[in-house]
């Protein structure tokens, strides 16, 4: 039996744009280079939740509820 393929999760964040939001919280945070990646690999398993659960709902259509 062949073993699973890893699926690789695709890039969803802006780094610029996450970057630029903390620093509007606040100007003396820092970013850690890493933090685009964690923040999209949590965003990816949030949306595939959420896929989840409208398909259980009985819908096509991801909607804000399922977050």
């Amino acid at each position: 039996m062949a073993a699973k393929k890893e699926v690789e999760t695709p890039m969803l964040i802006i780094a610029s744009k996450m970057k630029e939001a903390v620093k509007d919280l606040d100007e003396e945070i820092r970013v850690s280079g890493e933090l685009a990646e964690a923040l999209s690999a949590k965003t990816y398993t949030l949306l595939k939740d959420a896929k989840e659960r409208a398909i259980a709902n009985g819908r096509k259509t991801i909607k804000p509820e399922d977050l």
